[in-house]
């Protein structure tokens, strides 16, 4: 089922790394944001991974809610995904977690392509 509010549709709950050392940012469906679809999207057909200078472990961790499960290693020990909030700590859901949640918005819109 498609999403049904600005949030969920239009707002970060976390992000995804590629093969390429880049990053997507996706919204509550795993859609990239302002996607509101049940379709399955080929994230490679669209322009949403961009690699960013100083996006070190350290600061993936600032980023991931600090919930159990809301960092994705992969077999390396890499980090490709986090998740910004929880279900249990959905700003949306309870305002008591808006501080937080902008707080890593903040972290992220700080982020710099290599091309800039």
């Amino acid at each position: 089922m498609a999403l049904g509010d600005f949030f969920r549709i239009n707002f970060p709950y976390g992000m995804q790394k590629n093969d390429k050392n880049e990053w997507f940012v996706f919204n509550r469906e795993y859609k990239p944001l302002g996607f509101n679809t049940d379709e399955k999207v080929k994230y490679e057909d669209y322009p949403i991974f961009v690699k960013y200078k100083g996006l070190t472990d350290a600061k993936l961790q600032k980023l991931a809610c600090p919930n159990e499960n809301t960092i994705r290693r992969n077999d390396k020990g890499e980090i490709f995904m986090i998740w910004f909030y929880s279900d249990g700590t959905n700003p949306k859901d309870n305002p008591k977690y808006w501080d937080a949640y902008f707080k890593r918005i903040k972290i992220l819109s700080s982020l710099r392509s290599p091309d800039l």
